[in-house]
């Protein structure tokens, strides 16, 4: 079993699903969450140090205001490197793209956003956990459509979750904005970001 994969699975798990005490099982208890905002349509502190306030700010803060969340990891499972089994680390990934669609809880407007996750892991006793984390948020739009709640559904039934392929993320994106002139904004997010 990939260790990187089944960590990343489990934090959107946490954030997704609004458990807070999953992030436990993701990040060292000494972890650093930072961000880099290219907008101004979504706020987060610059920095979180350990494991209960990254929980504090990627779920329960964040969970508070947005809801029907799901977050992609836009890169294929397989592509993940192994964790090695000898060493503790630190061990950095490639910087990966993401996509992000939600609700705001207040008043029901679609967010779709995108960024790039910068993961840091390290072991100990054979245990890895993340580290450190960055995310570069990118681009986040807010439609206050009337659709907004069958968007959403439309673009999340549309994507494999939480793995997608650029490939596959550039076709769907490009059939549902097709299929309804409404989501001819949605074009810009077929493209993975890249920060």
């Amino acid at each position: 079993m990939n260790d990187f994969a089944r960590l990343l699975e489990g934090y959107l798990h946490a954030k997704d699903d609004n458990l807070p005490h999953v992030i436990d099982d993701v990040f060292a208890p000494h972890a650093r969450l930072t961000f880099a905002l290219a907008t101004q349509n979504i706020a987060f502190p610059s920095r979180a140090d350990g494991a209960a306030a990254i929980a504090r700010t990627l779920v329960t803060d964040f969970g508070a205001q947005y809801h029907r969340c799901r977050t992609y990891y836009v890169i294929r499972r397989g592509d993940l490197p192994e964790a090695p089994r000898a060493g503790n680390g630190p061990v950095s990934l490639a910087p990966m793209p993401w996509l992000v669609v939600m609700q705001e809880r207040a008043g029901g407007a679609l967010r779709v956003g995108h960024g790039v996750y910068r993961w840091t892991f390290d072991s100990a006793g054979g245990n890895w956990r993340v580290s450190a984390l960055h995310i570069d948020i990118v681009r986040m739009d807010v439609v206050g459509d009337a659709r907004a709640d069958a968007w959403r559904a439309a673009i999340q039934q549309a994507l494999p979750y939480p793995w997608v392929d650029a490939v596959v993320l550039k076709a769907a994106v490009a059939r549902l904005a097709a299929g309804d002139a409404g989501l001819d904004w949605l074009a810009t997010f077929g493209e993975p970001a890249s920060a």
